[in-house]
């Protein structure tokens, strides 16, 4: 979860400045995922500035990026997603494998199942 720890700037009416010294972050990415990206925070009515000023705060406080950094967990394929080939080439490595005398105990598939798809 994603702790939200913000110094909030205040204009100060008898300097016309904010109080607080800022500085400029300048940053390339792509159109597309900025448009996306502004219209969601434009909706939870945080402008840019204030979700990179959160997201500093975020690195500062955790020592660490406040992301879960890693590479998605595959998931089995439903039946129904695949193509009539595909369904075929799954069969024929079945097959095969048994054609090898090659099989597997409950427990291998589930350890299988369980390294390869993390359930």
């Amino acid at each position: 979860m994603l702790a939200i720890a913000c110094k909030y700037l205040y204009n100060d009416s008898t300097k016309g400045v904010d109080s607080m010294s800022t500085s400029p972050v300048y940053a390339r990415i792509d159109t597309e995922l900025k448009e996306n990206a502004e219209s969601i925070l434009s909706k939870l009515g945080i402008t840019p500035s204030s979700a990179i000023q959160m997201l500093y705060s975020q690195i500062v406080l955790t020592n660490s990026l406040p992301l879960d950094l890693r590479l998605p967990v595959s998931k089995p394929t439903s039946i129904g997603d695949m193509t009539r080939d595909q369904i075929d080439a799954e069969l024929t490595k079945g097959l095969n494998s048994l054609q090898k005398e090659r099989t597997y105990t409950p427990e291998e598939v589930d350890a299988i199942l369980a390294k390869e798809f993390n359930i």
